[in-house]
């Protein structure tokens, strides 16, 4: 059905009382909009429901009798006022009058408002006099917006006249604090947003570099240009016909966007939620293979916003320059191409950048000018476009010999990865540089562990890096700084912090691929053989330390000394943890925690002291243990017994005096103290939040009972929390001795007593009724479900009393509860636990053995196995 046939339907509409003709009307309206959608062109269709429903609209007003009104109008307003309609996008419409309504015309209008809602159409409706509107319009900028993409549908065209003269007046929000509002409006819309536009899932309405920034372009010209259309910008110079065309090709991009998510969600939604996504992608032709499909189109997405955010910051300050007319307080001359103006680059001729080593030139200005705050927007201007003529020639400058003896110079310059850094990815230098930086921008990964794009979150791992020894930034890394201060090359850890992600996406291991690369890269720029081995080991080992740290036994000494043994030696292994610490943290702003940290500071101690001693030395754990019954000794003397300390550690087995602080063991003592001297039978269930600067510690101790690890996991998460570790221990004489660090959900401590408290109720209730099984009612997110996990388990490392268990599963609400009693039922005892949540993935590392004290056999392993997968997947489908 075309839209000629939906227009002569309306005409056919003759009795108001007949809802279903209209239902039926609208119904093939997006009938059509969805056959057509592959075949028509995004604007006509977006266009085209606007005229539809303007052709609606004007034929019920008729058949309400409203056009006999005098002095009565209707008004579409803000995107319905601009000609544009999303598929369920709302209908605003103003309702005007010269005066206040009598009770009549009020009846006529509420009949004409509640028809509408009645045949399905979502309304946005006021009914304002010409100067109500006004009077709320000058107290509302939004309001005062809707107003300047206003038409007339239908009613009195002179009194619409009227208001449009009132509201073109100077005194109508003047061009000056029209922008200001604007302005202000769009950094609290951005703030909203965490001023990032990569969001996992983003609003292209809102989102900043979607849709809403793009119109702010637009309001603020109309309503200080006076113009209607973008062309009367270029005539007059304020817009390049380039930069005009760009801003409608990223316009439509998003529109087709919206427009199918509108259709999949069946309502007015402008959030790309993971319930829509692979179907969006379907849709819009980028794949039936799920996951991959939507990478796919995510990486479009990502790098189209990316040039609206340009283009917004671009075009936005050279508005405020000619709006607000500023005087330069301050003019420092630089050399002969730039000058500052209070603050801001800007060019003193056009041929900047007329040769392109000049664009690596201009960064080196900026790493030595520490007064520049920004680009001028003539500087930006410029600068894309010389970046625009080596892309469209399929060019990257690293292709430039001049070009890559300035990069070399550039990534040794100790401020460049400061501020001059941070414009050159905004501004898509690395990208025009290097092809597979190029290859990686707007790459995002589909699940909740990665928050950004990989070039953003390589982006944020070198400023990182950077912070380490930058004097105007505070750190709580003061192992990092030293390391990175003390460096011969820090220009070599940057370069390895550039190129450890580089290589996703290309169908392979990316750690082995980016070392290749990097190697390429290296001979290339000259980097000498041995600066080449450091970087591309680096590249090729950047995730080892972390997944020794969180998912091994770093209190094992063949784990220690297998790690040293990879590592080599201390240069290394110093360059490696700073590296771990800035990828980690760059992952996601939820990810890094104290856990994480003592962990990584544990391994890097360890190692440290393990290649100090020389890799042919063992671990030496004896003295760490002397050293923690010494320290922890102290700790107690004052308020017990040294008697009855040394009855509690004659039960205890030299690897708890290995594994535990100091401050743990005399905390952990004196709760034993306790519970013996009361002679009290129960378990004794205690919390500490001084104890581990890792987070709270559980401690459980008393008569060992079935399904206790169990119970103790389901009650933590339907409390929200999360175990992060879980130290399984049983004493001499056959007492449960459990520690467990348990953080808020979100990876913060509890830090609330209240909060403690009620933890502390809440398993003693469960626990002190043996038995009796818990029952957790928190369900899973949304979000997680629509990340399937496959379950994996993998065992290794068994040795004559224990078996290694490794387990990747997605995190859904009980799932370690689910565990411990598929343990049981195996009849197998829980010696240690490290729970790692990365995202929606759960990656745990279980310490297992037989309840007689043996390691798995094969037959068990596979029963096992096949026990823990079967018991997650009912799960998930239950």
């Amino acid at each position: 059905m075309a839209l000629q046939s939906l227009l002569s339907q309306i005409k056919l509409l003759n009795d108001l009382s007949n809802i279903n003709a209209f239902k039926e009307c609208i119904k093939n309206s997006y009938d059509w909009l969805d056959n057509e959608f592959e075949t028509t062109d995004i604007a006509s269709l977006v266009t085209g429901r606007a005229a539809f429903i303007d052709a609606l609209l004007h034929r019920i007003w008729q058949l309400q009798e409203l056009n006999q009104v005098k002095q009565l109008a209707l008004v579409a307003v803000g995107g319905y006022g601009r000609g544009h309609l999303q598929p369920y996008s709302d209908v605003d419409l103003l309702i005007l009058s010269n005066k206040t309504l009598d009770k009549k015309q009020q009846e006529s209008v509420t009949q004409f408002i509640t028809l509408l809602w009645d045949i399905g159409l979502d309304i946005g409706q006021s009914v304002r006099t010409i100067k109500e509107t006004v009077k709320l319009a000058k107290e509302d900028v939004t309001i005062a917006t809707n107003l300047i993409e206003s038409r007339c549908l239908a009613g009195d065209k002179v009194l619409f006249e009227e208001l449009q003269d009132k509201i073109r007046h100077k005194s109508f929000w003047p061009s000056k604090d029209f922008f200001l509002a604007k302005f202000n409006e769009q950094q609290v819309r951005h703030a909203k947003f965490n001023d990032t536009s990569y969001n996992l899932e983003p609003n292209i309405k809102e989102n900043p570099g979607c849709l809403r920034d793009i119109q702010n372009i637009g309001w603020v010209a109309k309503k200080h240009f006076s113009v209607l259309k973008g062309k009367e910008l270029v005539d007059s110079g304020y817009v390049t016909q380039n930069e005009l065309d760009e801003l409608i090709e990223c316009r439509m991009f998003l529109w087709r966007f919206r427009f199918v998510l509108h259709l999949i969600a069946g309502r007015s939604e402008n959030r790309l939620l993971f319930d829509y996504q692979p179907q969006v992608a379907e849709r819009l032709g980028y794949g039936t293979e799920g996951k991959a499909s939507v990478e796919k189109m995510m990486k479009a997405f990502f790098r189209v916003v990316r040039r609206i955010s340009e283009l917004n910051d671009m075009l936005l300050q050279h508005f405020r320059q000619d709006i607000l007319s500023p005087k330069i307080k301050e003019t420092i001359e630089v050399n002969d191409d730039f000058q500052l103006l209070d603050g801001l680059i800007y060019p003193k001729h056009d041929d900047v950048f007329a040769e392109p080593e000049n664009i690596l030139q201009f960064f080196h200005v900026i790493a030595e000018q520490p007064k520049v705050k920004g680009l001028h927007s003539a500087t930006l201007r410029l600068l894309r476009n010389a970046r625009r003529v080596y892309q469209e020639q399929d060019k990257y400058l690293c292709e430039f010999p001049a070009c890559r003896e300035q990069f070399v110079a550039l990534v040794k310059k100790p401020h460049f990865f400061y501020f001059a850094w941070n414009l050159m990815h905004k501004h898509g230098i690395m990208q025009a540089y290097l092809p597979q930086w190029d290859h990686i921008v707007g790459m995002m990964q589909f699940d909740l562990f990665h928050a950004y794009t990989v070039d953003e979150h390589t982006h944020r791992l070198i400023k990182n890096l950077a912070n380490y020894s930058n004097p105007d930034e505070s750190t709580s890394f003061p192992r990092c700084r030293r390391i990175v201060q003390n460096l011969d090359k820090p220009e070599l850890l940057f370069l390895a912090g550039i190129f450890h992600d580089i290589a996703k996406g290309r169908n392979g291991d990316h750690s082995v691929l980016g070392a290749e690369d990097v190697k390429v890269f290296c001979e290339q720029h000259g980097y000498s053989e041995s600066d080449t081995k450091l970087i591309s080991w680096l590249v090729q080992q950047h995730l080892l330390m972390s997944v020794v740290a969180q998912r091994r036994d770093i209190y094992d000494p063949e784990v220690i000394q297998e790690f040293a043994g990879v590592v080599r030696n201390i240069e290394n292994l110093e360059h490696l943890y700073a590296l771990t610490l800035a990828d980690i943290r760059a992952t996601n702003s939820n990810l890094w925690n104290d856990w994480k940290s003592s962990l990584l500071r544990e391994l890097f101690m360890m190692t440290r002291k393990t290649l100090e001693n020389g890799l042919e030395c063992k671990v030496d754990l004896a003295s760490r243990k002397q050293e923690h019954q010494s320290r922890a000794k102290e700790l107690l003397c004052e308020s017990v017994d040294a008697a009855e300390v040394e009855d509690v550690w004659q039960n205890l087995n030299d690897d708890y005096f290995v594994r535990f602080k100091p401050e743990q063991i005399a905390w952990q003592t004196s709760e034993v103290i306790t519970q013996t001297a009361t002679r009290d039978e129960e378990l004794h269930i205690a919390l500490s939040d001084t104890t581990a600067k890792a987070g709270t510690e559980l401690f459980i101790y008393g008569q060992d009972r079935p399904r206790l690890f169990a119970q103790v996991a389901s009650v933590l998460d339907s409390r929200n929390c999360s175990i992060q570790d879980a130290q399984i221990m049983n004493t001499k004489d056959g007492y449960i001795f459990d520690s467990f660090i348990i953080l808020e959900q979100d990876g913060k401590r509890i830090s609330s007593p209240s909060r403690l408290k009620s933890l502390q109720q809440a398993l003693n209730s469960q626990l002190h009724r043996p038995g009796v099984e818990h029952k957790n009612k928190r369900r899973i997110s949304r979000q997680l479900r629509q990340l399937p996990v496959p379950t994996k388990v993998r065992f290794f490392g068994s040795q004559a009393d224990i078996t290694m268990m490794e387990l990747e599963a997605l995190d859904a609400p009980g799932l370690l509860a689910k565990l411990g009693h598929v343990f049981v039922e195996q009849e197998l005892s829980l010696k240690m636990a490290k729970i790692t949540t990365i995202g929606e993935r759960a990656e745990d590392l279980f310490i297992l053995s037989t309840n007689d004290g043996n390691s798995l056999s094969s037959e068990q392993q596979l029963v096992l196995k096949k026990k823990i997968s079967e018991t997650l997947n009912e799960g998930m489908e239950g």
